[in-house]
């Protein structure tokens, strides 16, 4: 069984007053991190599956002296899938508001349903965390520094949901069956997605873009829909944690983007299932991109986790000055470029470092990236 990163410190915040919200894609393993912690907190726990309709029906439009009943003497609270239930905020807030010695452990695995429904009424009233699949730093405390980088053309291949991880001779399978069952279930039951075949053709517009800047109204073009509606896909989508972006970062620089952006992939066997290639790396000629997408993934997961609460960005002048990687936190930005091939050093532009205060740099290699992503 693989420790989440975060199951320290969702532990460290039970019987503080508040509701942990845990959320993430589907198949990530949110499950089965709230009975870990069941399991080590040994609390007397009552588990709420929201995929039920008996369970959604005991949730929805209920009252303190309902919940009470059914709660009874039970100190820890699990409701799985809690976006399933209209109202569900509401209902958390009278759980947190009157029934004080219960601790609510809440997993959802749509971000705009769940937040739609939790954020006004759990004002000050919550911890909430991201689940993503296994990070690195996971990976490397369940085996070892050896075994993972042995690991890590299937890492850049097939990704790292736990599916993957504990069975990688289906691996090519489960990513199909992910990406079929799962990847836009939660999408299309959104009500304003009215064409299915048009938001998946946006996707696989997509996977093929990573690490390239993207223009909305290309991909319009691409899907036959305005700028509006692509946005709105893409929104979707990042919420979803089927993508995410970075934005340009800007200041004062007359000749840098300031209005660009690009899109990755949380999951490199996702983005490779969309596209229907597993090939291996010695056959393939998107190679830098495939690690250009896993180390930052990786990064945005490690920051997460150690809640760095850094911002980043890409960089680009109109000379085609370029860093893959800024991290801004507090005040201080360190750059990374990215090299799969370990020969290549990279500097960073002199008209980056003249106008920028740069605390430090980075390239990154298959030789060095645990560096960047392990705690140990």
């Amino acid at each position: 069984m693989v420790i989440r990163d975060l199951q320290t410190i969702i532990e460290s915040n039970v019987c503080k007053g508040k509701a942990i919200v845990l959320i993430g894609a589907r198949q990530v393993g949110k499950t089965t991190l709230i009975h870990q912690v069941s399991d080590s907190l040994k609390l007397s726990t009552l588990s709420l599956n929201c995929d039920e309709p008996e369970t959604r029906e005991l949730l929805t439009n209920t009252n303190t002296v309902k919940l009470k009943q059914l709660i009874g003497s039970h100190k820890l609270l699990l409701i799985d899938e809690a976006q399933r239930v209209k109202n569900i905020g509401l209902t958390l807030k009278i759980i947190i508001d009157t029934i004080k010695d219960v601790q609510l452990l809440v997993t959802g695995s749509s971000s705009f349903e769940l937040a739609n429904e939790i954020n006004e009424p759990l004002t000050g009233r919550k911890f909430e965390y991201n689940l993503f699949p296994f990070s690195t730093n996971e990976l490397v405390k369940n085996s070892n520094f050896l075994e993972e980088k042995q690991s890590l053309e299937q890492r850049l291949i097939y990704g790292s949901y736990p599916d993957i991880i504990n069975r990688p001779a289906d691996a090519a399978e489960s990513l199909y069956n992910i990406v079929g069952s799962y990847l836009y279930k939660d999408i299309l039951a959104y009500n304003d997605v009215r064409k299915p075949a048009q938001l998946e053709k946006l996707v696989q517009a997509l996977a093929l873009q990573i690490g390239s800047e993207v223009s909305y109204s290309e991909l319009g073009q691409i899907i036959q829909a305005d700028n509006q509606t692509v946005e709105r896909y893409i929104d979707l989508l990042e919420q979803s944690f089927v993508i995410f972006r970075l934005s340009a970062f800007s200041g004062n620089i007359r000749n840098e983007i300031k209005k660009g952006r690009k899109v990755y992939f949380y999951d490199n066997g996702v983005r490779n299932a969309v596209i229907q290639n597993f090939s291996p790396l010695k056959l393939r000629q998107d190679v830098g991109a495939l690690w250009e997408n896993y180390f930052i993934s990786e990064r945005k997961k490690w920051n997460h986790y150690n809640r760095t609460f850094s911002r980043c960005f890409f960089w680009r002048s109109f000379q085609q000055q370029e860093i893959d990687l800024i991290e801004q936190e507090n005040g201080e930005l360190r750059a990374y470029e990215l090299k799969w091939n370990v020969k290549k050093m990279a500097t960073v532009p002199k008209t980056f470092t003249n106008n920028y205060n740069l605390k430090a740099n980075f390239t990154v290699t298959p030789h060095n990236y645990f560096d960047f992503l392990t705690n140990e």
